[in-house]
């Protein structure tokens, strides 16, 4: 008999709170037998939801009250100190007292941040968490970290941020050897700040890691690497400019199609092409970032997800716990310290 578990879902976070939290937590039961839900959040919002869905008795559904709600334009700070009677930190502590195994929050994203640190702590040997979220690629997809968490890195974050995204991939996606690149403005070694130069030469140096060297802007899409990693102002900016561009696309096309009576007939003729192409780029598939490096599951989904989104991020928890994605990081970190106090 497969072992039961259970996701502390903040029911209250993103723009739609209830709306599509909880719908989505009950798509999310039918696929998965094994799962058990806590929604965290205030229950005069979550209730009628539940009985005009008519699963206000679901045998693996539980509620958790929380008083209030993270802003989303609430100091991280300010939100560790004050708000701990919300539904972002109720959720956020459940898994530090083993009543759920993993949490996941469509809410403020440094509050997430700050809060995880400092209710779950971080995993030994790593300073930093880092976000991680699929991208489209030409082969399918790869994954990029950081993408937010960290602005400023060090040569010796970004080993650290490869060493996690690289067990991520093992475990998740069963990828045998993940091939690793450093995002950088030029693929030759002499391209680069010192920083990124250094941090290259810290993964060439890591047996266990399969490390390709840089690859460009231009090549994130490509599929060359599995992991790509940079640091989070890097990595923000440039999954904030695919989405932007992706969208701009999108809008192109569908204006070009209606322009006139004879592309409209063309659309239909290239409807089952273009219904393919909007499900490989679906972006709710990727919907769901890891923070890596906590003691514990954290997945941040969208703030303006929908049902079918969410439903998706709370796929990627389901995944992590199935996997015990952190120790695995902890085991391959121990690897790491363990091979760089040997003596030369």
């Amino acid at each position: 008999m497969t072992a039961q578990y259970c996701i502390a879902v903040d029911a209250m976070g993103g723009d739609f709170g209830p709306r599509v939290t909880v719908p989505a937590a009950l798509d999310a039961l039918k696929r998965h037998p094994s799962l058990n839900i806590l929604l965290v959040g205030h229950q005069q919002q979550i209730i009628p939801v539940l009985e005009r869905l008519g699963q206000q008795e679901h045998p693996r559904l539980e509620l958790l009250h929380a008083e209030s709600v993270v802003a989303m334009d609430e100091r991280p700070t300010f939100a560790l100190r004050r708000r701990k009677d919300s539904s972002m930190y109720l959720a956020l502590q459940s898994v530090a007292e083993g009543r759920a195994q993993a949490c996941i929050s469509a809410g403020n994203t440094g509050a997430l941040m700050v809060m995880g640190r400092g209710i779950l702590q971080m995993l030994p040997g790593i300073d930093r968490p880092a976000i991680t979220s699929a991208v489209p690629t030409l082969r399918g997809h790869s994954h990029m970290l950081d993408l937010g968490a960290n602005v400023d890195c060090s040569a010796e974050h970004l080993l650290q941020f490869a060493i996690m995204g690289s067990v991520m991939l093992k475990a998740v996606e069963q990828i045998e050897a993940p091939t690793v690149a450093l995002l950088n403005i030029g693929a030759e070694e002499i391209k680069g700040n010192e920083q990124v130069k250094l941090a290259s030469r810290l993964l060439a140096e890591q047996p266990d890691l399969n490390y390709i060297g840089f690859v460009e802007g231009d090549g994130v899409f490509s599929g060359k690497a599995d992991l790509i990693v940079c640091d989070g102002f890097v990595g923000n900016i440039a999954l904030k400019s695919s989405e932007g561009l992706a969208r701009l696309i999108g809008r192109k096309v569908r204006k070009s199609f209606t322009r006139n009576l004879y592309r409209r007939l063309v659309a239909l003729l290239a409807r089952p092409v273009i219904m393919e192409l909007q499900q490989q780029l679906d972006p709710g598939k990727q919907n769901g970032a890891s923070l890596l490096g906590l003691q514990g599951i954290v997945i941040k989904s969208h703030g303006g997800a929908s049902r079918h989104c969410f439903s998706h991020a709370i796929d990627q928890a389901v995944s992590e716990v199935e996997m015990n994605i952190p120790e695995r990081i902890s085991e391959q970190l121990e690897r790491y310290l363990h091979n760089s106090a040997e003596p030369e």
